[in-house]
């Protein structure tokens, strides 16, 4: 059991990145908030079954309302709020092809999700965070804005929103003691990958070829570099795009 355990939002986390996100730390004794537009109830009732502090809830976060209801019910439920994973994004769903392909409404769909999601979790949460003391911020990015991978334009250029968002948020909120980090994953195996079968779509070449460690990149490969990002040791660490990518890039 940590010392100070920490009630942490977890957007996007009934299934895949975002469970692994909630299971590791709530086995770190921390009170987790599982918020997702679906799966959440289930996801947090096996976490409380297994005696962990956890609670579920239905959440589009593109939705002002949904996002304002997911505060105040974590704030209900354990007190407060003191961090949050932005971690619910679109991706596993989206169609490869050249960017003047891309109809104007698929593109303004994934900036949606992807960039006004956080912006309004954020917000939400933020009087809590400052309440708090020592609040801690975690984006979800990618590699991909340092890659530049061609055929994902609208995904590449909302990663990149996201990491820009966590650095200007960084030097906005530190007199409020809330620290801002993003974690940039590789190409990572979680369940809505294998299930769109989009490791096989996009090959090997892209998947492992450019990483100093030639392996897959699993969801547990994410977890403690989110531990301690929100951690009370990472108060002196804010701004920072951490890739956890088996070496694909150097930041």
């Amino acid at each position: 059991m940590i010392e100070k355990p920490k009630t942490i939002i977890i957007t996007g986390g009934a299934s895949g990145i975002g469970y692994a996100f909630a299971e590791h730390l709530a086995k770190a004794g921390h009170r987790v908030v599982i918020a997702d537009i679906r799966g959440a109830e289930d996801a947090a009732g096996r976490l409380k079954g297994e005696g962990y502090q956890a609670l579920g809830v239905k959440v589009d976060v593109v939705s002002e309302d949904d996002v304002a209801d997911m505060a105040k019910a974590a704030i209900g439920e354990f007190g407060g709020i003191d961090g949050l994973v932005n971690n619910a994004g679109l991706f596993t769903t989206l169609a490869l092809k050249p960017f003047d392909q891309i109809a104007n409404q698929e593109w303004m769909r994934v900036m949606e999700v992807n960039t006004l999601g956080p912006f309004n979790c954020t917000k939400a949460v933020l009087p809590a965070l400052r309440q708090s003391g020592r609040g801690r911020l975690v984006n979800i990015a990618s590699t991909v804005p340092m890659k530049g991978p061609p055929n994902m334009a609208h995904y590449v250029a909302s990663k990149g929103a996201v990491i820009a968002f966590t650095r200007s948020l960084a030097r906005e909120l530190a007199k409020d003691h809330i620290t801002v980090n993003a974690i940039a994953p590789g190409f990572t195996l979680s369940d809505g990958v294998l299930q769109a079968d989009l490791q096989n779509r996009i090959g090997d070449n892209a998947r492992t070829a450019g990483r100093c460690i030639q392996r897959d990149q699993v969801p547990a490969d994410l977890v403690a570099a989110l531990a301690y990002l929100i951690s009370d040791g990472a108060g002196f660490v804010t701004g920072q795009t951490l890739a956890v990518d088996g070496g694909g890039v150097f930041l």
